[in-house]
This record gives structure tokens, C-alpha cells and sequence, in this order.
């Protein structure tokens, strides 16, 4: 075979009868005995000259485009009411878009409320460029952060609702083994920054995911005690206070850290 990929005679490979050949000759005399009575059992291959594939050529391969590896991917999926959540889920994009080869993506949640509820509890408009996701996109995520605010220490009905519909990814145990960790906002000191998360992790037991606490990762940022800072080893967190309240440069830079050991985390386990 030759690089033109036409078919080159050889003078070793014998002739099929009658074809080239003026003498006069036995017309089985190049036939194998046992294919005398039937030509047709004969491989085709072999009788259009190909007994062997052809050859594979070394530089194909070579000449075709290398495709650069894929970036991880996390999911930043989050409820906020007031803006409080929404503020550190930008900052943990940040973190996991700085770290190579890993990048976020922010999601909300569907709303439950109607636009007459959120009106009298003067929540403002909802961010339109942060699309919202279905349960069924979770599972192109190599990670999940899922953000929200407390509800008498315990996630917002809104989150809870988008858990609740994920019931077929359950039965499935589609988000089985994905990394997941959690941040959250609350109105008190003592309102639940712990309690908001602790009790989500049942969430992600049922579903198989692993927990991704950040523990005391910040370093000398969670001993501090000379300001009032949101946080806990669960996760970044925020104080709210009565709504008007935002978050400290402390809180901000703690939830970017988690996207940065989130992105580090998801890193090293899909490489492991």
C-alpha cells in the first residue's frame, strides 16, 4: 500500500483464473484444492488482493490536533434573598476561577415566592445574568458550593425546595461521590452559621455526595477576634443583621479562600 492508498500489484500474490491471462492453463491449477467447486467461499478480501490490512501510517496520528484537557468544573448554586449570599458566591468564583485548570460557574435556585411576598419584604430584584439551574444540571458539576440563608438555624425554604425536586438523581445516586460543601448567611451572632450547615449535610448524605468542610484552612482570619466576622469551619458565612448590613472584607476574602480549597480539593481528587 502506498501513501496514495491505491492497491499496488504483486508479483508473488497469484492470479484469479481467466483475469490477465491470454495462455492457455488449468483453470484451478492456482486455486486452492479445497475451493475448487466454489470459488465464492474464497475471503473477498484476499481476492481483491488485501489478504493483510493495510498499514497503518505513523505520521496520522501525529498530524491530528492535540485537544487540550477540559477545566474542572464547580457549580456555585445559591439562593439570597437580599444580596448577602449572592455577594460571597461572586467572591467564590474568584477563588476557584483562580485556581488553573478549574473553573465556576454561578447558578440560583428557582424562587417559591411570588413577586407580591418579595415586594412586602422589600427583597431586591434578582440578578437576570446568573442563570437559573434544574436539578438535572447538577450532574455535569465535578463540584457543588450551595449557599443560602438560615431559617430558624436551618436552610431557606427556597434551597430546600431545589433539594426536593433532585428525587430522581437520588433513586440514581447520579451525584454520588461529587465533592460539596456549604455557606451561609444569618441575621444573628447566634442565628445558626453552624446549625445552617450541620443540619445540610443530610442532603448530601442521601444523595452519596462527600462533605468539603474548610475546617480552620483560613489560618490566623478565623482566630481573630477584633471584629464580628461570619464563618465557621463548616463554611464562609455572613452576618445580615435586620438586611442592611454587608459583608466585611473578612468575610469576602473567607469565601473566596473556600472556592480556592474547593477548587484544590476537586482538583486533586479527580487527578487521584
Amino acid at each position: 500500500m502506498g501513501k496514495g492508498g491505491g492497491c499496488v500489484p504483486s508479483s508473488s500474490r497469484k492470479r484469479l483464473p481467466g483475469v490477465g491471462s491470454s495462455h492457455k492453463e488449468d483453470p484451478n491449477a492456482d486455486l486452492p484444492q479445497e475451493n475448487n467447486n466454489d470459488i465464492s467461499e474464497k475471503p473477498v478480501e484476499e481476492a481483491l488482493g488485501h489478504e493483510d490490512p493495510p498499514p497503518i501510517l505513523e505520521d496520522a496520528a501525529s498530524s491530528l490536533p492535540l485537544s487540550s484537557p477540559r477545566k474542572l468544573r464547580i457549580f456555585v448554586v445559591f439562593y439570597s434573598m437580599y444580596g448577602h449570599v449572592e455577594a460571597l458566591a461572586k467572591k467564590m468564583k474568584e477563588g476557584i476561577d483562580a485556581i488553573e485548570g478549574v473553573e465556576g460557574t454561578l447558578y440560583r435556585v428557582p424562587e417559591i415566592l411570588s413577586a407580591q411576598v418579595l415586594e412586602q419584604m422589600r427583597a431586591p430584584p434578582k440578578d437576570e445574568s446568573i442563570p437559573v439551574i434544574t436539578a438535572e444540571e447538577l450532574t455535569a458539576a465535578d463540584g457543588l458550593l450551595f449557599g443560602f440563608p438560615t431559617r430558624y438555624g436551618a436552610m431557606a425554604a427556597q434551597m430546600k425546595a431545589f433539594f426536593d425536586s433532585t428525587g430522581k438523581l437520588w433513586r440514581e445516586q447520579s451525584l454520588a461521590g461529587k465533592p460539596a460543601g456549604f455557606f451561609v448567611s444569618t441575621g444573628t451572632q447566634g442565628g445558626g452559621q453552624e446549625t445552617t450547615a450541620w443540619t445540610a449535610i443530610t442532603q448530601l448524605a442521601h444523595h452519596g455526595m462527600l462533605f468539603v468542610p474548610i475546617g480552620y484552612t483560613f489560618g490566623a482570619g478565623m482566630f481573630k477576634m477584633d471584629e464580628i466576622r461570619g464563618g465557621s469551619p463548616y463554611g464562609a458565612g455572613v452576618y445580615a443583621g435586620d438586611g442592611t448590613r454587608q459583608p466585611s472584607s473578612v468575610e469576602l476574602a473567607l469565601a473566596e479562600h473556600q472556592g480556592k480549597y474547593m477548587a484544590a480539593v476537586v482538583n486533586r481528587l479527580v487527578k487521584a
